[in-house]
């Protein structure tokens, strides 16, 4: 059931994960590669994970799954709707997915098996079902496999195959389809004539491609010398860029094309009207043209009619139209020349929308900037943004807690985010409907710590009180009544509040002046007030003083004084009070040879102590091997945990124990049937073990069958049970045996 420690430790920051996003929406590039080269490389293995189209955003998050903010008038936000959303929202039924591109008014999602799947708007055929439906979710392009790579102009679309050929289908007024005609294709048809190619890019009109060999090729509108070649006029079949060689990248505008060079430098052609060749002048180019003073670039982007550049150091330059703030440096004004984009640093990707720009940072947390008209800088808001602004979610996390099949985060901001279990309101939303996503709970501000029961939820504020919600059967909200609440109401009488816990059905808090104070179900003593009476309001835990943690099981309950000394009360029928017997006391004992306690932790029958020294001690029921002494025997008095030293942080599940070293590792012991232990397996471990691929673990909490960790770096991840989406990965409510990232909505 669920605890608290007596502390709190404070990490910030988080985001969409290390997601390395480049180019724009119409111009992937592998930046993830370019992170770890000296020169940039680029090729069939190109993946854009971060893509802004016309007015609408999507990014990959590490799970596969695709979230998307912005317009959604013709459903090109995936959810099944044509509501826009200001805030990310996850594209429906789309899983595995390592690349998108986005047009004007629609999606295109490439998956790790090679299919290619669309959704949003189709008049022309660009989604490449063989119809002109508009598709609210996203559907499979018939007849595609083995792409590597997609893109994505005003509206047609673009397939990269490994073998190197060019697949096109849409909108080809202009001849940006590339098979010789300006007739609409449904379906896609291969481009003629080309191969060897390593990476795409489609703008408003027109269309380019790199091959192996380093040349350019371009086809499809003309009017404004996009196509490189020295003329206006219009080509329906790819043609060399003359003059450049050694190109690794493309990306493509409304009627303007950039290249960059493996040597770092950057070329630009085609229309100028806003400086977004940045030549210093407002001159169209029919010929590439190198733009002044930028070399080492690792990547570019191309949006309406303003260019991107990102420089090995994570710093982004900026340069041509800029009438909604898309350049980023704080005014409104069109620039001709690249200029640096201040205040910002350790960017790892770059995506241009038609008037907005997005990066994401080594931190992983994405920025915005530009136009906001539809919220597709996913920051809430619909308000324009003329430098970048972090497109919030559940970031900047300080503090968790799981319940029996619920979760509760809270932010930097005092607000507390809940999913998971909703059966009696244990969210705090005000209804009793599941979310497999966060949501805020109602009316709460100031929180700095939380607590999960089995069903019922508790926050402590920072004016010291106390707040609760969800089932109330037998009084844990602790308000007077027995009644359910949907939503937050005070903890009658409680001030100067430093921490709380919450067993399965009673909650503990502990006051500035060391006193314990408990309330709810007391059926076997657990309140610590010497009777089995249970309480509706807190009452004082009597001869309990100088406590600084308290931790609630199942229907026991565990506090640690300033001295060191662990006490224990309730039910003992394990051992769980560690006094050597097996019977229960309604009010508190000491552990005995235990001392040098700094943290506690309570299982449904088990208990845990850490003490100064940094050893785990157990005790109480062991099935499981949740005590992690190598047995399944109950043991009702404490004994080390072999193996482990330097830990910093422990706790409890229903039937396992997790424990924080100093090295922000994450060690896991006891059940493990849905994978609570995070070691790829679901077998039970007597033994503690690492959970795979977790470091930097800062604070850990554990519900019944699945544990949450929150990084130093303020992302959480989260593993084991997820059938009420407790786990909150965006993906389906099945079991996660590894940590997977959560919380990134």
């Amino acid at each position: 059931m669920q605890r608290s420690q007596g502390w709190l430790k404070q990490v910030l920051s988080v985001g969409l994960g290390l997601w390395l996003a480049a180019g724009c929406g119409q111009a992937p590039v592998d930046t993830e590669e370019q992170a770890s080269r000296s020169s940039p490389l680029w090729g069939s293995q190109a993946r854009a994970r971060l893509s802004a189209g016309g007015d609408h955003s999507l990014a990959v998050r590490p799970d596969g799954t695709v979230w998307a903010a912005g317009g959604n008038t013709y459903g090109q936000l995936g959810d099944g709707t044509t509501i826009s959303r200001s805030v990310p929202g996850a594209v429906q039924g789309l899983s595995g997915v390592v690349a998108v591109a986005t047009g004007y008014a629609h999606s295109v999602a490439l998956r790790s098996d090679g299919t290619v799947w669309t959704w949003g708007y189709n008049y022309h055929g660009q989604l490449g079902d063989g119809t002109t439906t508009h598709r609210k979710v996203p559907v499979a392009v018939p007849g595609l496999s083995g792409v590597v790579a997609v893109a994505a102009g005003y509206s047609h679309s673009l397939a990269l195959l490994t073998d190197g050929t060019v697949w096109a289908w849409g909108y080809n007024g202009a001849g940006q389809l590339g098979d010789g005609t300006t007739t609409h294709r449904k379906v896609p048809g291969v481009v003629p004539g080309l191969s060897g190619v390593v990476t795409v890019a489609a703008g408003q009109y027109h269309t380019l491609a790199v091959r192996s060999d380093g040349t350019v090729w371009a086809w499809g509108d003309n009017a404004n010398g996009q196509l490189g070649d020295g003329t206006a006029s219009t080509r329906k079949v790819p043609g060399v860029v003359p003059g450049l060689s050694g190109v690794a990248a493309v990306a493509a505008g409304y009627a303007y094309s950039l290249a960059l060079r493996s040597d770092g430098t950057v070329w630009a052609w085609g229309y100028n009207n806003s400086g977004q060749l940045g030549d210093g002048t407002w001159t169209e180019r029919r010929l590439p043209v190198a733009v002044p003073g930028l070399s080492g670039v690792v990547a570019v982007a191309a949006g309406f009619g303003h260019s991107l550049a990102l420089f090995p150091n994570g710093t982004v330059w900026s340069w041509g139209a800029n009438a909604s703030g898309q350049l980023g440096d704080g005014t409104t004004g069109n620039r001709r020349v690249p200029m640096e984009v201040p205040g910002l640093s350790g960017v790892m990707a770059l995506a241009a929308g038609q008037d907005s720009s997005q990066v994401v940072r080594a931190d992983g947390k994405v920025w915005g900037w530009g136009a906001n008209t539809s919220g597709q800088l996913g920051t809430g808001t619909t308000s324009h943004r003329t430098a970048p602004v972090a497109v919030p979610g559940l970031s900047e996390v300080t503090a968790v807690a799981a319940g029996y099949a619920h979760s509760l985060a809270v932010r930097s901001d005092g607000t507390v985010w809940a999913w998971g279990a909703n059966t009696s309101g244990q969210l705090g939303d005000g209804t009793t409907g599941h979310r497999t996503g966060p949501g805020a709970v109602q009316g709460l501000t100031g929180v700095v710590a939380v607590a999960a029961g089995s069903s019922h939820s508790l926050a402590l504020r920072s004016d010291g009180t106390v707040w609760a919600w969800g089932d109330n059967a037998n009084a844990q909200l602790g308000d007077g009544t027995t009644l359910t609440r949907t939503a937050p109401v005070a903890v009658a009488g409680l001030s100067g509040v430093v921490a709380v816990a919450a067993g399965a059905n009673h909650s503990l808090a502990v006051r500035s002046d060391g006193t314990v104070w408990t309330w709810g179900d007391n059926a076997s003593g657990q309140l610590g007030n010497g009777t089995y009476s249970s309480r509706t309001t807190p009452r004082a835990v009597p001869s309990l003083s100088g406590v600084v943690a308290v931790a609630a099981g199942n229907n026991h309950s565990l506090a640690v004084r300033s001295n060191g000394s662990v006490w224990a009360w309730g039910a003992n029928a394990s051992g769980q009070l560690g006094d050597g017997t097996t019977t229960g006391r309604p009010v508190p004992g000491v552990v005995p040879g235990l001392s040098g306690g700094v943290a506690v932790a309570a299982g449904y029958a088990h208990s845990v102590a850490l003490r100064s020294d940094g050893t785990v001690w157990t005790w109480g029921f062991n099935t499981s091997g949740q005590l992690g002494d190598g047995t399944t025997g109950n043991r009702p008095v404490p004994g080390a945990v072999p193996g482990l030293t330097g830990v910093a942080a422990v706790e409890a599940g229903y039937a396992y124990s997790v424990a924080v070293s100093s090295d922000s590792t994450v060690w896991g012991w006891g059940a493990n049937a849905s994978g609570q232990l995070g070691d790829g397996t679901t077998s039970h471990r007597t033994l503690p073990g690492a959970v795979q691929g977790l470091t930097g673990g800062g604070i850990v909490a554990a519900g019944d069958a699945h544990a949450l960790a929150l990084r130093s770096d303020g992302t959480v991840w989260a593993w084991g049970s997820n059938g009420k989406g407790q786990i909150s990965d965006g993906g389906p409510t099945s079991s996660e045996y590894v940590p997977t990232l959560s919380l990134l909505y």
